[in-house]
């Protein structure tokens, strides 16, 4: 049954100077109670009872002019997703200037020498190009940056940062925090920081609030509340969080070899009319193998050329040089109908799994277009559907349902199961569970192990959650620049890497000094 208030009865003092970090799975109110705060919710939800005061200022009972003089200038928030965040159509520095326009700070001459200070600020390349750039052209990494520095044109008293560091790689994501800290102190600036992740809560948290369901169910010092939980949702969170393990499995025969890379190689040629050519080798000279029953995971930055990597895989690409023998034969030089009779060996299990569903369709037909094309009978497709949802813990109602009735973790588990239906040799998951929260995250993973028990089936496991990959990999090739840097068992990668590189990457995993208890 749905509850009746998103968040219900909650109360929290966030102090000068102070990071309090709300953590909690997806659903708990997390992000309801920080746009509460803002003024941002949307017009099907209002606050029923209760009170938001800053600074002596109730800011539900206050006006709209008085709460657009407040937000942005004293309450500045960060968004979890940059690039749907930020204008497309207008460039880095115009959007930095509207908000002091807006609240009619400065002079133009001030005010653009403003933004260039932001931008320094935030560590940004080149600021003086980065204001004439529009936001595509820059990294996941570069645009979170350009939301703070959004976030910070007005000196607020009170950051809220909404999952900002989710989606991004271990390196980039310590230099944000990093960032964040580091203008906390300077500025003395309240941080209210949203986040599922428990290591970034060890790295930048005084105080945590724990949310579940939409209710308060614990808060207190973090050192506290991570080390000496009181409540059972806290401690079920705490078990859930990966550990940087060796991934050592029982030793067994070498199974066969089902795919490997010779000298495989990918190259970008980014550039326009009025652009200089820039050549980016997105794969250089990679050769990995991956055997029956296994799963080698595909770990390093964003730029790496992880996801190229995988799509040239799936052949959703083509690859310039190199080959991949699949089976025993290169699949590397075949033409789409030359390779069509061979797809449904090898599926990919997408990054976001709301996007690579079709909202218009049923999770039927979403299961069962892709057998029907390949010559399967309609009822022999709907029971081999019913099956697989069972099999990833759907019951047979979510036939008939489309994918906005479910739950991020529910559609990475359909994801899953329409993966499942072609009976692959090879399943290619690229980042799955990067964006779910830490209980979710350990379902699916649990899921993914079981499946691959059941079925025998190898795995390409692409991400940026050393963790992770730590915890379910067989063998870990480390990626850096479009070459494999490192290559290896995780005992060997996470333990006693050699590769430099590998080295940085596994200092930046946040809150790595601290590990949740067994």
């Amino acid at each position: 049954m749905e509850r009746r208030h998103a968040v219900s009865n909650i109360s929290f003092d966030l102090n000068p100077g102070e990071i309090l970090c709300i953590i909690g799975e997806s659903g708990s109110g997390k992000s309801v109670t920080a746009n509460a705060i803002m003024g941002l919710l949307p017009p099907a939800i209002r606050v029923s009872a209760g009170s938001i005061t800053f600074n002596g200022t109730d800011m539900l009972a206050a006006d709209p002019q008085t709460l657009r003089d407040l937000r942005g200038r004293a309450v500045s928030m960060v968004f979890q997703d940059p690039l749907s965040s930020l204008n497309p159509v207008m460039t880095i520095g115009d959007q930095i200037l509207e908000v002091m326009v807006a609240h009619r700070i400065g002079t133009p001459q001030s005010r653009a020498a403003k933004v260039i200070e932001l931008l320094h600020e935030v560590g940004l390349p080149e600021p003086e190009v980065i204001v004439r750039q529009y936001p595509f052209r820059l990294s996941g990494g570069q645009r979170q940056r350009v939301m703070i520095a959004m976030a910070l044109a007005l000196d607020p008293d009170v950051l809220i940062a909404d999952e900002p560091t989710t989606a991004l790689d271990v390196t980039t994501q310590a230099q944000i925090l990093e960032l964040i800290r580091k203008i906390q102190r300077r500025k003395n600036m309240s941080v209210m920081f949203i986040t599922h992740d428990f290591g970034v809560v060890a790295e930048i948290a005084d105080r945590v609030i724990v949310m579940e369901k939409g209710n308060l169910v614990e808060q207190g010092p973090a050192a506290r509340v991570l080390t000496a939980p009181e409540h059972p949702y806290t401690r079920r969170l705490i078990a859930s969080v990966p550990r940087l393990g060796d991934g050592s499995r029982d030793a067994v025969d070498e199974p066969p070899v089902v795919l490997e890379t010779r000298n495989l190689r990918k190259t970008y040629r980014l550039g326009g009319f009025f652009a200089p050519t820039r050549t980016v080798h997105a794969v250089n000279d990679v050769n990995i193998s991956i055997r029956k029953g296994q799963t080698l995971g595909i770990v390093g930055e964003s730029g790496s050329g992880k996801s190229s990597l995988g799509r040239l895989l799936v052949k959703l690409m083509n690859s310039d040089e190199g080959q991949i023998i699949f089976n025993g034969q290169d699949i590397a030089p075949l033409k789409e109908d030359q390779f069509r009779t061979m797809r449904p060996y090898i599926q990919m299990i997408f990054q976001d799994p709301f996007a690579s569903l079709n909202p218009r369709h049923t999770i039927g037909r979403i299961l069962t277009c892709g057998p029907l094309a390949h010559g399967i009978s309609p009822s022999e497709a709907k029971a081999k559907a019913l099956r697989f949802l069972e099999l990833v813990g759907l019951d047979h109602g979510a036939y008939d349902r489309y994918p906005h009735e479910f739950s991020g973790g529910q559609r990475q588990r359909i994801g899953i199961a329409r993966a499942l239906m072609f009976d692959p040799v090879l399943l290619v998951a690229d980042e799955a569970v990067s964006a779910l929260d830490v209980s979710i995250q350990a379902q699916v993973l649990r899921l993914l192990a079981r499946i691959q028990k059941e079925l025998n089936v190898a795995m390409i496991f692409i991400t940026h959650d050393l963790r992770v990959a730590s915890q379910i990999c067989d063998q870990v090739a480390v990626m850096h620049r479009g070459r494999v840097v490192e290559y290896g068992p995780p005992s060997q990668i996470f333990r006693s890497p050699t590769n430099d590189y590998t080295r940085q990457l596994i200092s930046a995993i946040p809150g790595k000094e601290w590990e949740p208890a067994a």
